[in-house]
């Protein structure tokens, strides 16, 4: 008895002078912005989400106001007799320009962004697999240690097992039985395909910035490069079939340390490996938690 209250406190111990807080990236209530970045990939996309909106909201008030004019200056009875102008040069040398201008400077950026989005890099820091089939999602770690496992859609019932109770931080609809571990500021290869007599699926993660199609028979890939810790929330976004809105992707970023640490104990555990990660990473209550499961 001594020797189980001792261990329990120890563990608690260990995990909370680990802890780091729970960060989790997910839709919230009247978002109006996209997702805040996690991956230099995302920033960008940000950045020129908002660069556009200096050119769509001018160019929509411009036009508005001009219909505007239109309807109140040149309406029935204030022009009882129509305007028969058929052609006005100064007018349609701008209304070509314009847009050409706008297009140029909506084209350059898109363009680079583009090319660093597609471009893979060559040496990444670790390559991960993430297979699709109707309506879960596999993971294959790649190395000299081989792992491999599926992630499913986390039931109700089975939040205090896992030590998911916390609906802020895994929320229903998006939390997972087995989350996608990756350690932070590290490149990762992603391939992404779908069972062979599948359908299409599709891989996407908003805070990554990164969004592919999973086909049967056909290897895509991606890359990221997540650089803050925490919890991060996708899901297929391929009309898959009746469970499709069940089938959502979360990706757990944490330290080196814990991230190796996980993986040396995910190879014979995964289950615990798990719960011990989310002791160190969520704090007092899931640590006391995994103490007690521990001790019994």
């Amino acid at each position: 008895m001594i020797k189980n209250i001792l261990f329990c406190f120890s563990s608690l111990i260990i995990c909370l002078l680990t802890a780091t807080g729970a960060v989790a990236d997910q839709p919230k209530e009247w978002q109006m912005d996209l997702q805040p970045f996690a991956t230099p990939v995302m920033e960008q996309i940000r950045w020129f989400n908002h660069y556009t909106l200096w050119f769509i909201v001018p160019v929509t008030l411009f036009v508005l106001a001009l219909l505007i004019i239109v309807v109140i200056k040149f309406r029935a009875s204030a022009n009882p007799v129509a305007s028969r102008t058929s052609h006005n040069a100064m007018i349609e040398v701008a209304w070509t320009l314009g847009p050409v201008l706008i297009l140029f400077f909506l084209a350059i950026p898109s363009f680079n962004l583009l090319s660093y989005e597609l471009t893979i890099p060559d040496k990444p820091d670790l390559t991960v697999k993430a297979t699709a089939t109707q309506w879960q999602w596999n993971y294959e770690y790649a190395g000299d240690k081989p792992l491999a496992f599926d992630s499913y859609l986390l039931k109700d019932q089975d939040r205090a097992a896992v030590g998911k109770e916390d609906r802020k931080i895994y929320p229903r609809l998006l939390a997972v039985d087995n989350e996608l571990v990756i350690p932070v500021n590290k490149t990762v290869r992603v391939l992404v395909t779908a069972a062979p007599t599948d359908v299409i699926h599709a891989f996407a993660m908003p805070s990554f910035g990164i969004k592919i199609d999973a086909v049967p028979g056909r290897l895509n890939e991606t890359w990221f490069k997540a650089e803050r810790e925490g919890l991060y929330y996708g899901q297929c976004s391929e009309l898959c079939g009746k469970d499709h809105a069940f089938m959502p992707i979360a990706i757990r970023v944490v330290s080196e340390d814990k991230y190796n640490s996980w993986m040396s104990a995910a190879s014979t555990d995964l289950s615990g490996a798990n719960k011990a990660l989310i002791a160190a990473v969520d704090g007092v209550k899931a640590s006391v938690q995994v103490a007690q499961n521990v001790s019994n």
